[in-house]
């Protein structure tokens, strides 16, 4: 009774979250629809009707912004949100974060990292976000990278560490398993995890003693 129990949360669960998810991700997008004119808005709900709008209106900006009459379009609006001041601030901000994240020429969390954290003999996973810049390179001695260690099971939330290059352990793993492993507070590993962490671990303690 117990086993079939059990077999069944395994299957129930992870189908319940993930409707529950897309539910709330649906419902948020339609939210969109209130922007509509009142008399454009349909007059009966139709359930997921806001998300497909803000799709096409996602993907339509995007062609639009691709051609030369978008880009001018872009510049021209991008100019007059900086001439602001407080939009500006706002603006810029979020236009440098979302250009690095989002950006396929970007290097933000493009590689997971094996690092020694909170101490020299507990290790965490994170991700290279670049290196450390402005007035504050100035006060590293040596190669330093930028490296975001997020929080489990949240991984929105997390730590900012500037660590020197020869501490951090490039992983052979992809940034998607990389976040289910944190996610899953370990319990979803990677097949070729365990043999790539258990190389890294030991080799990199070793490098840290001779460097002692």
């Amino acid at each position: 009774m117990r086993k079939y129990f059990i077999t069944g949360l395994l299957v129930l669960v992870p189908l319940a979250i993930t409707l529950w998810v897309l539910n709330l991700v649906i419902g948020t997008l339609d939210q969109s629809l209130l922007l509509v004119p009142q008399q454009w808005q349909p007059r009966t709900h139709i359930p997921g009707l806001g998300a497909i709008i803000t799709l096409v209106v996602v993907f339509l900006t995007g062609l639009l912004a691709n051609n030369l009459v978008g880009k001018y379009v872009v510049r021209l609006w991008e100019r007059l949100l900086h001439r602001i001041p407080v939009v500006n601030s706002i603006y810029g901000s979020v236009k440098q974060v979302s250009d690095t994240l989002f950006s396929s020429s970007g290097n933000a969390f493009r590689k997971a990292v094996l690092i020694p954290y909170p101490h020299e003999n507990s290790y965490t996973i994170g991700f290279l976000t670049g290196v450390p810049g402005g007035d504050v390179k100035n006060h590293l001695v040596g190669d330093y990278v930028s490296v975001y260690v997020p929080t489990t099971p949240n991984p929105t939330s997390g730590f900012f560490l500037m660590l020197e290059r020869s501490r951090v352990v490039e992983l052979d793993m992809s940034v998607d398993a990389a976040l289910k492993y944190i996610v899953s507070m370990g319990v979803v590993a990677p097949p070729d995890l365990v043999a790539t962490a258990a190389t890294a671990v030991p080799e990199h303690a070793a490098a840290l003693e001779i460097k002692n």
